[in-house]
């Protein structure tokens, strides 16, 4: 038997309904913000992320989908491919190739499936899904102003919120401009060279290449090295203080609690200015249900006019995960308002007719077969979960009435054609 691949999955009723939930609260939600939204090809030219994620991040180095192309054309052959890892390099590409400042495009978002070679575990997928903003644009626009990191944030505590999801806890860090991520690398790599032989191969490896990139280490053994190097706060300048400041402040104003954080840095190196990660103790360890940050520089490094930028990233597995532990898919599937059993040959059509019209109204129909003997059709709506089953047989259809049963209180009435929907609905 062909099963799925390691790492994927398929996503089945009912627990397909918590997906819809989620990502109907969340279109609600960026509507009431005046995103708009944009969908970018699954796969993408592999230098926009290498240039646009970072080559010594974990992402670009071991964790993409990556593929020669082999077209037809030679302009296409050689030309290396990449299953999207993450949307906000592609975002940023679309905004830049389609100009969209020239059309007021500043706020825009995506829901669709991501894909990272990595180990499969509980929450974590090779391909996964994420739902995402992306709040770019001139600064002229006031895509660089503090407001706009404490807008997105708020709006991210009242998506959660309405979803129903308690507890959750946002954690806050600015990662500073360029200049200081320099003073900062520096300062980190003259703290790591008398420790760095005791940690894992991987830091040992980011010591030299990107030492910011030491604190996305998960090793138990390497935490308390790490607690002692110096943090990003340090290092920040008066402008990227400020800024930092501001965004605390708005968000005090509106209510919306954080904890600050700064060892949070975030696992891509586009992060400047604010970085941000949402947790949910349902989740266990790996508790991070959201994050992301500003990257004021990511157009420019693709390429495009200068567009300062804040976004984000909802793992979407881990939000329906954390969904589970209050909610249950069950009730939220979407069940039959009423099933129709046809009865006796030539019902069929005739009961077809019956559920176009009743569907017209918005109820939902499901639709059984003359050949059902009755007792059949009555097992049939009530595994269903159907809340009434109508008859079709010839004597209703000569009558233009109907026998509508309440399967839940077991009341039967005849009920005209015209009346159902009314009836249906009560």
């Amino acid at each position: 038997m062909i099963k799925a691949v390691r790492g994927t999955r398929d996503l089945l009723p009912p627990d397909t309904a918590l997906w819809n939930f989620v990502e109907s609260a969340a279109r609600d939600v960026f509507r009431a913000y005046n995103f708009q939204e944009i969908r970018t090809p699954i796969f993408e030219s592999t230098e926009l992320f290498a240039r646009g994620v970072g080559e010594e991040t974990d992402i670009v180095s071991k964790e993409m989908f990556t593929w020669e192309d082999r077209g037809r054309a030679e302009s296409e052959k050689g030309n290396s491919l990449t299953l999207r890892p993450e949307n906000t390099a592609g975002v940023v590409r679309a905004y830049i190739e389609h100009k969209l400042w020239d059309h007021g495009l500043n706020k825009l978002y995506y829901i669709g499936p991501q894909f990272r070679r990595e180990r499969p575990q509980k929450g974590r997928y090779r391909q996964f899904y994420q739902i995402g903003a992306e709040a770019i644009g001139p600064a002229s626009a006031g895509s660089e102003s503090p407001a706009r990191d404490a807008e997105v944030l708020e709006m991210l505590a009242t998506l959660l919120d309405r979803l129903g999801i308690a507890g959750w806890n946002l954690e806050l860090n600015s990662v500073g401009c360029l200049n200081d991520r320099a003073a900062f690398n520096d300062a980190l790599r003259k703290a790591l060279e008398p420790v760095v032989g005791k940690m894992c191969t991987d830091c040992q490896r980011r010591a030299v290449t990107n030492p910011l990139r030491v604190f996305d280490c998960k090793v138990p053994a390497d935490q308390p090295i790490i607690d002692t190097l110096p943090r990003i706060s340090q290092f920040l300048d008066e402008a990227c203080h400020t800024h930092f400041e501001a965004v605390k402040e708005i968000l005090t104003k509106v209510g919306v609690p954080f904890t600050l954080n700064d060892r949070l840095v975030r696992g891509l190196d586009y992060y400047t200015r604010t970085a941000f990660e949402f947790t949910h103790g349902a989740l266990g360890a790996q508790n991070a249900i959201l994050g992301g940050g500003r990257y004021d520089g990511l157009s420019e490094s693709l390429g495009g006019p200068a567009a300062p930028g804040i976004g984000f990233a909802i793992g979407e597995d881990r939000i329906v995960m954390s969904l589970q532990e209050s909610s249950t898919a069950e009730s939220m599937l979407t069940k039959p308002d009423v099933y129709l059993a046809p009865l006796g040959a030539g019902m069929n059509a005739q009961a077809a007719r019956l559920a176009r019209e009743l569907r017209r109204h918005d109820i939902v129909v499901d639709l059984g077969d003359e050949t059902f003997r009755l007792k059949k059709s009555f097992e049939t709506a009530t595994k269903a979960g159907a809340k009434y089953i109508l008859i079709v047989g010839e004597n209703e259809v000569k009558a233009d009435a109907f026998a509508l049963k309440n399967l839940a209180t077991g009341e039967q009435v005849s009920v005209p054609r015209a009346d159902l929907p009314n009836k249906i609905r009560e």
